[in-house]
Parts: structure tokens; C-alpha cells; sequence
């Protein structure tokens, strides 16, 4: 079955993007007081036969490839495209930009949802917008919002004048989604679900592309997309929502998220920005794996800096990405923005480290493919033999010096979890083991383990009494 797209169209301040989260049941669109938040085309697919699953992803393991679950998926569905406010003279002279989008979303739209508010009532710009929809020939519905009370009910009826089928809703008190439903289902055409080649499956794995201010994150998705998906523009903070972009690469079905540029914490001078830099650092905990984009016509900045140390926060696979690569390709060789980063990042040595010129798609695939190889990494699971020879080796080479004389060991190793990759060391004094040899051990299983790229969290934790299991001091050669 193919996916069927209702647009949500409407002035400004309406409620539009307060109806998508309500109906999708997250906050995915931001929701403020200030006219023209939204600016992008923010869509989600929703369910019209039943709840959509939400599958554990499946482990990868060192003999098993690649992993998959069948999945039973709804029948039909329904893309949700949020559009701005139109009509709205934005700020940031970029009005045409969303005018672009809003057409864009009225031209793939299988069925329109005309917002409107009960509170004001009709507005000239409501009458404008009608205009503009009556030469259209799918289906409209035409959605009073803010119909809370008896009061408001009254002043919808006035919208029947449109001579749209009408109904009376209230995304803030939560009214009107059953029947809004049964209409989305009464009015989309049938056709509108006839297989076009778009895969309603969950996404084989989820990118979040981050990044400060203007490194290209937006031209970058949109070559991805090969369309003008989100708005890419010089002026800093263009995309306010966290953005997920479907596409098919390589035949699967892949999530590449696009944030908003983040700025400093003492930057944050509006409601706005702070839901921006909330909705960002989301996006990284969603992610399976992180796009950290760099201006190769810039210097690192303390924001850099204090990106990577989030997605480092959150243990998220990641790609340091040096954008706009064609800017210094002339002159200066790759390794010496390599060195740059590692000196700067010493820390994330076992970081990769790519070079992409997003306006043209260079590199793009050799990218994402390294994406893949990142994210089977982060869900391997190791054996536990395997484990507990290689620790047992590393300690013979280098034993932990003497703790207030006592001898450190480390009895036995497991593998307790996935993503991260997390190792269980059962020893006998956690204490004992410094930061210093910690790191060693890290290195050893870095080197040795194919893990070596991802976040691996190293656990010390002291063996129980009655636990008599020893599968490495017992082994040591000294």
C-alpha cells in the first residue's frame, strides 16, 4: 500500500502545528505564540488502521551479519505535512522560502486540512487562503480549531460559509480526533493509497546531522533528497524544528534528521531558540548514529567543542564531517584538517573522519555507507570467551600496578547490553583500576574488537562473595 499526504494549510497562529502533534501524539512541531515558527515542511507518517510498532532493532553479532525482524505493519497510513503560516511576513526575509514549501506540500497533497480558529472567527487572510484553495481538485476539510466551548461551537458555524465540510476541533483540550479520523477516512481518495513506491517501514537507521550555525546541514539533506526539502539559507537559525527526512538509499528505508544550528546557552535569546536547542539535542538520543558537520573554511569554535562533548554525553556513534571540502580542496590536503581535528578532539581518536562538499553530493555515499558500518558496531554483541581472552592477554602485557599493596584482578568480562556496546568487568577492587589504565583497557578493545569506531562503556564492578567464577586471574601467566 502507498502513503497518503494530507497538507495542514492555514494562517498564521491557528494551532496548525499544535493539531500535527496532537495527532501524531509527540511534540515534533514547535508550538509558539510568535507568528511564523514553523517554516519547513515538518511531516510524520500516522497510522489509519490501528498503532504503528515500535520494534526493538535488531543486534548484530560477531557470526550473524546482518540481523532483521519481520515486521506487521497497519495497512495504511497517512503523512502529516505541518506548513507555515501563509500569509506571514517573516522576520528573516525568508517568506518566499516558506511560500515555497507551502506549495511544494499543496502539490504532493492527497487531501487538504484548511485550519482555522473559532476564537477570531474569519479573518481576511482566512478568505485569501480560501481563494487560493478552491481551484484544486482533491478533497478539503475544513477544521475549526480552538472549538472549546459552547461559546466558540457558535462562532464556528460562521465557517460553513465556505461550503467546505466543516468540523469543530480543539487540539488543546484534546476534542474532536475520533471524528477528525473517520473524516480523514471518508474524504482521502483510495487511489491515494495505490503503491507508489514509498516504503511506510521503520527506517533501517536514523541520522541526526548536527552542527553549528550555517555548515550546510540543510544544502546537504536537500542534495540527499535531490529537492528542496527543508530551507537552506545564509541566515543563521533558518531551521527551527528537528526535521526527519525519509528517503530510500540503497534500498532501504533511512530517517536523516536535520536540526537546527546550535548556538551557546548564554545565546539563547527566545522561547524559540530554546525549543530549537531542546528539539537538537533530541534528535542526537534518537539517533543511531551522528553527523557532526564542520565549515572547512572555518576555525573549530568553543561550540564545536561543546557539541562534541554532547553527543559524547549521550554515547552516540559519530562522524566528524568536514563540509564544503571544495573551498580548501585546492589548498590544503585532507590530512592536515585530519590532524587539526584529532589534536583538537584527542579524545575521539577512534572518531572517522570524512570529507563531503554537500552542495554537490561529493562523498555523500561513501558517508552514509560508513553510517551503516557504525551503527552494526554499535549493536554487536561479542562473545564472552572472546571477552575474557583478550582482557586476559592485555593484563599479562600490562598488569595494574599495586593498589595500598594489595593486587588488582579481574576475574571474568560480559557483555550486558548493545548501544553502547557495554562491558561488565567483575573484579576485586574497582577502586583500584585508575583512569589511566581504564583508558588502556579501552584502547586494547578498540584495537582488537571490531567495536573500534562507536562509544564502549566500561563497567568495573566488584564480584560477589559467592561468585566463584574466574576466567582471566586464574589464566594470568603472572
Amino acid at each position: 500500500m502507498g502513503i497518503a499526504k494530507v497538507a495542514i494549510v492555514g494562517r498564521p497562529n491557528v494551532g496548525k502545528s499544535s493539531i500535527f502533534n496532537w495527532l501524531i501524539g509527540e511534540k515534533i512541531s514547535i508550538v509558539d505564540s510568535v507568528a511564523g515558527v514553523t517554516r519547513d515542511r515538518v511531516t510524520a507518517l500516522l497510522p489509519l488502521d490501528g498503532e504503528a510498532p515500535s520494534p526493538a532493532p535488531a543486534e548484530e553479532t560477531e557470526s550473524d551479519g546482518d540481523a532483521s525482524v519481520e515486521e506487521v505493519f497497519p495497512s495504511r497510513y497517512i503523512e502529516l505535512i505541518d506548513t507555515g503560516g501563509i500569509g506571514i511576513v517573516d522576520k528573516d526575509d525568508l517568506s518566499e522560502d516558506v511560500e515555497a514549501q507551502i506549495k511544494l506540500a499543496l502539490e504532493s497533497a492527497d487531501m487538504i486540512l484548511f485550519v482555522t480558529d473559532a476564537r477570531t472567527g474569519i479573518a481576511p487572510l482566512d478568505e485569501i487562503i480560501a481563494e487560493k484553495l478552491r481551484p484544486l481538485s482533491i478533497p478539503i476539510l475544513l477544521a475549526v480549531n480552538k472549538s472549546d466551548d459552547e461559546k466558540q461551537e457558535k462562532n464556528a458555524e460562521e465557517f460553513r460559509t465556505f461550503g467546505w465540510e466543516m468540523i469543530k476541533i480543539s487540539a488543546k483540550q484534546k476534542i474532536g480526533r475520533v471524528r477528525l479520523m473517520e473524516e480523514f477516512e471518508r474524504l482521502i481518495p483510495p487511489e491515494a493509497f495505490e503503491d507508489r513506491g514509498e516504503s511506510v517501514e521503520n527506517p533501517t537507521m536514523k541520522i541526526a546531522i548536527v552542527g553549528r550555525r550555517n555548515v550546510g546541514k540543510s544544502t546537504f539533506i536537500n542534495t540527499l533528497a535531490q529537492e528542496e526539502r527543508v530551507i537552506a539559507s545564509s541566515v543563521p537559525g533558518t531551521t527551527r524544528d528537528s526535521i526527519d527526512v525519509r528517503l530510500e538509499w540503497d534500498g532501504q528505508t533511512i530517517v536523516v534528521i536535520d536540526t537546527p544550528g546550535f548556538m551557546r546557552g548564554k545565546s539563547i535569546g527566545s522561547d524559540l531558540d530554546f525549543y530549537a536547542l531542546t528539539r537538537a539535542k533530541r534528535s542526537i538520543r534518537r539517533a543511531d548514529v551522528v553527523l557532526m558537520f564542520f565549515d572547512a573554511s572555518q576555525r573549530i569554535s568553543k561550540m564545536d567543542k561543546q557539541l562534541v562533548n554532547l553527543i559524547e554525553e549521550h554515547m552516540r556513534p559519530v562522524i566528524f564531517v568536514v563540509n564544503k571540502w571544495d573551498l580548501m580542496a585546492p589548498h590544503m590536503p585532507t590530512s592536515r584538517w585530519g590532524d587539526y581535528l584529532r589534536e583538537t578532539f584527542a579524545q575521539c581518536w577512534h572518531v572517522p573522519i570524512a570529507f563531503v562538499t554537500g552542495m554537490t553530493g561529493q562523498n555523500a555515499d561513501r558517508l552514509l555507507k560508513h553510517a551503516r558500518i557504525l551503527q552494526r558496531q554499535y549493536r554487536m554483541r561479542i562473545s564472552t570467551g572472546r571477552l575474557n581472552k583478550l582482557i586476559t592477554a592485555a593484563m599479562d602485557y600490562n598488569p595494574p600496578p599495586l593498589f595500598y599493596h594489595r593486587k588488582p584482578k579481574i576475574y571474568y568480562a560480559v557483555q550486558a547490553d548493545v548501544a553502547p556496546p557495554t562491558i561488565i568487568l567483575f573484579c576485586n577492587m574497582p577502586d583500584a583500576f585508575a583512569a589511566n589504565y581504564r583508558r588502556f583497557l579501552l584502547s586494547v578493545l578498540r584495537d582488537e574488537l571490531p567495536i573500534g569506531e562507536v562509544p564502549i562503556r566500561l563497567v568495573f564492578r566488584k564480584r560477589e562473595e559467592k561468585d566463584t567464577k574466574d576466567e582471566i586471574d586464574a589464566k594470568r601467566k603472572s
